[in-house]
């Protein structure tokens, strides 16, 4: 879900696995010239997870790194597909209130600039949760735990598996 520590805590393992970072919304905007609320407002949202899927796709091929994707990225099966065959997919899941919390000032995220931003964040979360585990490889539940016990948590999952500090 937005607000739940993907790029923050990505980076994180990243450095700590010796892989590269790369955030998914990042590359989208570099690719598009302009950030992707402006992309949303010109093009529309399916135009936006057209191009979502299509970088994933490119993320996922090359050589081991950490990814952030953004929080709708599991809407479109072929997305889900590919992090399932392709990644070591991890759900960092976070209560409502934790994610309102970081996010009720927040005016850059599209979805979220309707007149009840807090039922449509809760809205978005039904829909996704059923999509994020069924996808994860892994469930971290963030509520409670400290960032650096969070990026310890993955880290430790990751590595048993074949992931290697480079």
């Amino acid at each position: 879900m937005p607000g739940s520590g993907k790029s923050t805590i990505g980076k994180a393992v990243a450095r700590r696995l010796g892989l590269p970072f790369v955030d998914c919304d990042v590359a989208i905007e570099r690719r598009v010239g302009c950030s992707i609320a402006a992309f949303f407002e010109r093009e529309g949202e399916d135009a936006f997870r057209e191009l979502e899927m299509e970088t994933l796709a490119s993320l996922v091929v090359g050589a081991p790194s950490v990814v952030a994707t953004g929080g709708g990225i599991v809407l479109r099966e072929r997305n889900r597909e590919l992090l399932r065959a392709r990644t070591r997919c991890v759900y960092l899941c976070a209560t409502i209130d934790l994610l309102w919390e970081r996010l009720r000032r927040d005016r850059k995220r599209p979805l979220l600039q309707v007149a009840d931003p807090q039922m449509r964040l809760r809205a978005m979360a039904a829909e996704r949760e059923p999509l994020y585990r069924e996808t994860a490889e892994l469930v971290v539940e963030t509520g409670g735990l400290s960032f650096h016990r969070l990026v310890d948590r993955v880290v430790q999952h990751l590595r048993p598996n074949g992931i290697q500090p480079a």
